[in-house]
């Protein structure tokens, strides 16, 4: 059962205040998500689409892989600590802000797990 959810059909409730925005680039006119955190920061963002479907398909897949730990690839370098989100084809699906910390990174996984489930979409377009 996910964090804010409730009984055996799992209601779940956006008790984080996170949120999908899908917008357009006006440098490539291309379609993005970015899963933002209750207090506004980005935890996660995607590359780019085509289409305005294409980027909602994408969404879907982030909130059915998040939940679970095999589907994020950690990246580690000095003072630079990232993560990818992939599909079950392995394909990338959600790329991390930087941290600068590897506890800072980790807590940018747990938020997407715990939020991206039931995290509304906002349409910016």
């Amino acid at each position: 059962m996910h964090i804010g959810c409730t009984g055996t059909v799992q209601l779940c409730i956006n008790m984080s205040n996170a949120k999908f925005e899908v917008f357009v680039s006006s440098r490539n006119s291309q379609y993005y998500f970015r899963l933002k955190s209750g207090n506004g920061e980005i935890i996660l963002g995607s590359e780019g689409y085509v289409s305005k479907q294409g980027c909602l398909n994408g969404i879907a897949s982030v909130k059915a892989n998040s939940p679970y730990d095999s589907r994020y690839q950690r990246k580690n370098a000095v003072y630079n600590y990232t993560f990818n989100l992939t599909g079950g084809n392995g394909e990338i699906i959600g790329r991390s802000e930087n941290y600068t910390s590897l506890a800072g990174r980790e807590n940018g996984i747990v938020a997407v797990k715990r939020d991206a489930p039931a995290a509304p979409i906002v349409d910016l377009v």
